[in-house]
């Protein structure tokens, strides 16, 4: 069996990378949750974005559309978000077939745990 890179871009495979979250491990930066959730829209795991999105902003359910297919991540900057912080945002673009969106994503910790809280888009 090929290990490929994980689909956030890491060089890591998937298993030792995002796939160590999804798997219930706690990720330790913001950065590292964006990834995740990155990865969790290239398969489609609408319960890992769940379980990741802050209580207070998280929707009730979330539809994913099947036909989407990503096709790539870049980190344009990050702010906060460490270990040391209990607050933190990451702009990012996220390719996919057909064009991109561009997203600054805020994430707070709950818990100990960073959770997604929202994102704009910046013009």
């Amino acid at each position: 069996m090929t290990r490929r890179s994980c689909p956030c871009g890491l060089p890591q495979a998937y298993e030792a990378c995002c796939g160590r979250y999804h798997s219930g491990a706690a990720a330790p930066t913001a950065e590292a949750l964006m990834r995740s959730r990155y990865c969790a829209f290239v398969q489609g795991d609408a319960g890992y974005l769940l379980r990741t999105w802050h209580p207070r902003t998280r929707p009730g359910t979330l539809e994913l559309d099947p036909g989407m297919r990503w096709t790539g991540l870049e980190i344009l900057g990050t702010s906060g978000g460490s270990a040391f912080h209990s607050a933190g945002t990451v702009e990012f673009r996220a390719s996919y077939r057909g064009g991109s969106l561009h997203e600054r994503s805020s994430f707070e910790r709950v818990d100990g745990a960073w959770v997604y809280v929202d994102g704009e888009f910046p013009a």
